[in-house]
């Protein structure tokens, strides 16, 4: 977990309780997301950084193990976590059983992304019976993952396409390449810590550690910042993103681009980006599973006499064969003709055939009507024989 989470309350941010369901952190977020895009607010520096919070508060708070994380945390230190006889929040060990204010218990949780190993609360609780002291090394932070949606037609959808994404989020330097430093020189190693980020003391049978206060965690200092990103590694700028949507994606799906997220502290890697798709109607083609479908307008008599159709696909036309006595409904399938399968191959195409009745006949297509249904009747066929106990 990253330690800053422990001073943000993100469901704030949002706007809504802590016992909202992934629906509701979801709604809640595509609606301010969409009031405080930077494209709608050009130059509102408040708009902007509200945008950057809203989107981290949004990408702990849907993840439900980021969530779950962020909420035990919360719970641990606001109870007062280790209180009696252990630590307290804010405080730090005295060596004669109390504790002052120079330790955060913030720094438990280490500069390390949720899942990302060492600089854990199991780290720290580990150490404290360490009498040897040993050293941790602080890993750089990684940068929040990022949300966004696109709206793709049904057939770019079912056969794929290439799509630019215009973002404007927290992106590596241009001018330092996200290492924070002017160009021409390069961090170096603080002496202190000796780059691990973290100091370890002994205080009696304890041993703990904490931040390193010359590096602040990061293991390294800048003597000469780049000026563009104040020796931050990180300038908030608009870029195109060219994103492959695979053939066969569903509306609602979440696509993982990784490492194009928010970008991390000095260098630190990136976080992800999850590219929501959604999916327009089409006038002709539905969809089920990996099949298509389509209903097919004919007439009586193609349905009688059977007859051959051509049809639309997603790759040009093709003959359907209707046969003879075919009836009204029934839906005939066309092997390999439906949606690309991630595996290889493709889905069905399934065409439903249904009777277009015509709405008005001429007086000599209404007699020979009139003469085929005599001779029908004369043949003995009954369209309700047997229906409803007829």
């Amino acid at each position: 977990m990253n330690r800053e989470w422990l001073e943000k309350d993100f469901y704030k941010e949002l706007g809504i309780s802590s016992s909202a369901s992934q629906d509701e952190i979801k709604k809640a977020y595509r609606k301010l997301a969409r009031d405080l895009h930077p494209d709608k607010n050009p130059g509102d520096t408040k708009a902007e950084e509200r945008f950057k919070a809203v989107s981290e508060a949004h990408a702990v708070l849907a993840d439900p193990e980021k969530r779950k994380e962020y909420d035990e945390a919360r719970r641990l230190f606001a109870s007062g976590g280790f209180g009696r006889g252990g630590y307290a929040p804010g405080g730090g060990y005295t060596g004669g059983g109390g504790f002052t204010n120079e330790f955060n218990l913030g720094d438990i949780f280490g500069g390390a992304a949720a899942g990302a190993g060492d600089g854990g609360l199991g780290d720290i609780l580990g150490g404290l019976f360490n009498r040897g002291g040993t050293r941790t090394t602080s890993r750089p932070r990684r940068g929040s993952d990022v949300e966004t949606e696109t709206t793709l037609g049904f057939r770019e959808a079912a056969q794929g396409v290439t799509v630019p994404l215009r973002m404007t989020s927290p992106s590596p330097c241009t001018t330092c390449h996200g290492s924070g430093a002017k160009p021409g020189t390069s961090p170096r190693v603080c002496p202190h810590c000796n780059g691990t980020g973290v100091i370890s003391r002994n205080q009696g049978a304890f041993g703990f550690s904490e931040p390193c206060d010359d590096c602040r965690g990061t293991g390294s200092i800048i003597d000469d910042p780049c000026v563009d990103c104040r020796g931050t590694g990180i300038q908030n700028r608009t870029r195109t993103i060219t994103v492959r949507i695979p053939p066969g994606v569903r509306d609602g799906q979440r696509i993982r681009l990784a490492g194009q997220g928010e970008a991390g502290l000095r260098g630190a890697p990136s976080g992800d980006l999850y590219v929501t798709v959604h999916v327009s109607q089409d006038k002709v083609f539905g969809r089920n599973g990996d099949d298509l479908t389509l209903v097919l307008p004919v007439s009586y008599s193609e349905l009688v006499l059977g007859t051959t159709v051509s049809v639309p696909t997603l790759e040009g036309r093709v003959g359907v064969k209707v046969p003879p006595g075919t009836a009204d409904g029934r839906t005939l399938r066309v092997r390999g003709r439906g949606v690309p399968k991630r595996g290889g191959g493709a889905g069905d195409l399934l065409v439903t055939v249904k009777v277009a009745v015509p709405p008005k006949l001429d007086d000599e297509a209404a007699e020979a009507l009139r003469r085929y249904a005599e001779a029908e009747k004369a043949g003995g066929f009954d369209p309700r024989a047997g229906w409803a106990g007829a």
